[in-house]
């Protein structure tokens, strides 16, 4: 059955909105000292959301409120936010949001109560995946994956719920609640990692990661705040940004669960849609985008997304989850072909990428366990970019789910079809790729996280009852061109 054509329109245009809402600051004011305000064409986008022809209200509104709240109260609280802070302004809403629904339902705290006794019991499973990730057997990995990779929190937090004793719906919430639902900065093994390093055994080291995951379910919000401080993060309270958030947002958290919203979704919908205001429209990306050819990348490759996304309309899309399919293949398309026209491919950069990750983990054994995690977006993107343009007959065009992607503003581009205006002119051939590997760092403009949302609220607002995360598909990881773990991934056994 053909999606409704309004609809299609109506989230087209809401998802363009936001991207270009973010790719207008960045033109303005890259290069210059980052505000909260700067953010404030992104949140007026946002504020057009609407609910319509059986789209649930309060679906939107926990999109829409939660970032109104998010601006508001970091306006309120601080001027700017300082570039390592900057990742973590994602991961303050749902544990107030958690908190909520365990005040309104004893038994989901109950059930999470049961679920906590059962991360106990699975110590020597925490402890293997930890160590696995900390050795980095299972090579390049996102810790925060929206699937079920190995290494991520959704694969082994699904592993412990399958041998958790409580209603099928509970563990559908805790498990969303840890995957786009950023309960807290936590990504498995770092504790143990921490502890290891610095010269607890590793029973010892497997005790402190349970005694950390149970944390993050038990007083989420106090484990955020705890994690704030041992990250020294001071750009403003955030104990005090959670309580005001948490009072704003608790009426819309109620009227959606009186009004049939499953709790998987309330505790993600409020959390994706925020990271505009201080992390991608913020002070890092202003810095990046100093560099004319990594901004003009930005602001094509949206370009492409939206003219493909429009083409979609007059063609009819099949349905609409084929306008997200079409909205990411069309930018990974993009990228792809930026790549190739310097000779690169997507198997060429995963396999440096790969072996560049075995080297940092030698040489970083306490790295971060978020730090290779937007290489892997990045090489994910590309890697389905690659494909989408090899499915391709010679001289057919390039399709995704059946429209033609238009690769025009790449063509039409003066700075990516001059490339020598960037470098020494006779030997200009790696000028897109060495900005792209800046954006192997920072995809999210291109993946595109914003657009990303927005349409996820607008299904899931169609269809509130059924859980949407974590993505119950294999999502062929790049990385499996050369590390093979996909005897590892859970995603055929989800709770």
């Amino acid at each position: 059955m053909a999606a409704n054509k309004k609809i299609a329109k109506k989230m087209i245009d809401e998802a363009v909105a936001a991207q270009m809402a973010d790719v207008g600051v960045f033109k303005e004011k890259r290069g210059k000292k980052f505000k909260i305000s700067d953010a404030k064409p992104y949140v007026d986008a946002v504020k057009n959301m609407k609910a319509i022809e059986g789209q649930s209200k309060e679906v939107i509104d926990l999109h829409v409120e939660s970032v109104k709240a998010h601006y508001e109260i970091l306006k309120d609280l601080t001027d700017t936010i300082a570039p390592k802070d900057d990742p973590f302004v994602e991961h303050y809403q749902t544990p107030p949001i958690l908190e909520i629904l365990y005040e309104e339902d004893p038994e989901f705290r109950k059930a999470t109560k049961k679920f906590m006794d059962q991360l106990k019991n699975d110590e020597a499973l925490l402890a293997r995946e930890s160590m696995r990730r900390y050795g980095g057997m299972y090579g390049p990995t996102c810790v925060v994956d929206f699937a079920f990779s190995p290494g991520s929190v959704s694969n082994v937090v699904n592993e412990v719920l399958k041998n958790t004793d409580i209603d099928q719906d509970y563990k559908k919430t805790l498990l969303a609640a840890k995957s786009w639902g950023m309960n807290t900065s936590y990504g498995i093994g770092a504790a143990f990692t921490e502890a290891v390093e610095s010269g607890k055994t590793a029973a010892e080291a497997a005790k402190a990661e349970v005694k950390t995951m149970q944390m993050l379910y038990d007083t989420p919000v106090d484990a955020q705040v705890k994690l704030m401080k041992d990250a020294g993060m001071d750009s403003f309270d955030c104990k005090e940004y959670m309580k005001r958030y948490k009072k704003w947002m608790k009426p819309f958290v109620l009227a959606a669960k009186k009004a049939g919203v499953h709790p998987g979704n309330i505790v993600v919908v409020p959390a994706y849609c925020v990271g505009d205001v201080g992390h991608h429209i913020a002070q890092s990306t202003f810095n990046m985008l100093k560099d004319d050819v990594t901004m003009e990348i930005v602001e094509v490759v949206s370009h492409v997304m939206k003219n493909t996304l429009e083409r979609g309309l007059d063609k009819g899309y099949d349905s609409l989850y084929d306008i997200l399919s079409v909205a990411t293949g069309s930018t990974a398309a993009a990228v792809s072909s930026m790549l190739w026209d310097e000779g690169f491919t997507a198997p060429m950069i995963v396999d440096l990428l790969t072996k560049r990750f075995h080297n940092y983990v030698n040489l970083n054994p306490g790295r971060g366990q978020a730090a290779e995690l937007h290489n892997v977006d990045f090489m994910d993107m590309i890697h389905r970019g690659d494909k989408i343009i090899d499915d391709q007959p010679i001289g057919a065009g390039c399709k995704v789910k059946g429209i033609d992607i238009d690769f025009s503003p790449i063509e039409n581009s003066y700075v990516l079809q001059n490339t020598q205006d960037y470098a020494y002119p006779a030997c200009s051939i790696s000028v897109k790729f060495s900005s792209l590997m800046r954006l192997a760092d920072f995809p999210c403009l291109l993946t595109s996280e914003p657009v990303t949302a927005t349409l996820m609220t607008n299904i899931i607002a169609l269809d509130p009852g059924s859980v949407v995360a974590p993505a119950r598909y294999c999502k062929d990881c790049a990385v499996c061109m050369y590390v093979k773990k996909h005897q590892h991934c859970n995603w055929k056994d989800t709770v």
